[in-house]
């Protein structure tokens, strides 16, 4: 008898917890509450689109264009870091090969002995100085060529000398002048001078087989060529 009283309320209890089950569910925060039909749960977000421009991702979503779109560029060319860089490493190792064939040229020439041994170190010791100071000298004269291009530039020299030499540009030519007058600078006025002129002169030349070769001016993007 205990055991069909049992059973029996059991059975009773059973309809109950499954209808407790049907009557609650969890929410997002994990809390149950009661079923309700007429609950939607929470509203969906607002996506109001009136603030975004098409033409924004024009290419992604094919919408086509109103106007072109421009690269930035400089219109005088690179900057003054960059040309700087360009001009001094080709001007270090233009130095370094001559002057490492002229020193090739020294080592055999001036050599104490016929033997291989002492011609290699002769030719070692003549490449390794007369190249080193050869590239040095370039290199440096590179950097203040540069940099003095770069003053002329920023201060538009050319609006300036525009007038009697047309469109010739004047940069490398004043950067080339005092160039070879700071190098020199320390040997005296005379010999700054000198070297100043040796270099306007070397563009003045330069432009001017351009000119008879129809060849832009700076076409060659080292230095003045």
């Amino acid at each position: 008898n205990t055991d069909n009283s049992r059973r029996a309320q059991r059975n009773e209890a059973a309809p109950i917890a499954f209808a407790s089950i049907i009557f609650t569910r969890s929410n997002m925060s994990g809390v149950e509450r009661p079923y309700d039909d007429t609950d939607a749960g929470s509203p969906l977000p607002s996506f109001d689109a009136s603030s975004i421009k098409l033409t924004t991702v024009a290419p992604a979503l094919g919408v086509p264009t109103q106007q072109p779109d421009y690269l930035d560029y400089d219109t005088k060319g690179r900057g003054v870091v960059v040309t700087m860089f360009a001009n001094t490493g080709v001007s270090y190792l233009l130095g370094i090969v001559a002057g490492g064939v002229y020193g090739l040229r020294e080592g055999l020439l001036h050599t104490p002995s016929s033997r291989f041994k002492v011609k290699l170190n002769s030719v070692l010791n003549h490449c390794g100085r007369h190249g080193s100071w050869a590239g040095n000298v370039l290199g440096v004269a590179s950097i203040m060529y540069s940099l003095f291009e770069g003053l002329a530039d920023h201060y538009d020299l050319d609006q300036y000398t525009r007038p009697v030499v047309g469109e010739v540009p004047a940069s490398p030519a004043f950067a080339a002048l005092m160039t070879g007058v700071t190098y020199k600078a320390t040997a005296g006025p005379r010999v700054a001078a000198l070297a100043g002129t040796i270099g306007l002169g070397a563009v003045g030349a330069t432009y001017a087989l351009y000119g008879i070769a129809g060849i832009p001016y700076g076409s060659r993007g080292w230095m003045w060529l």
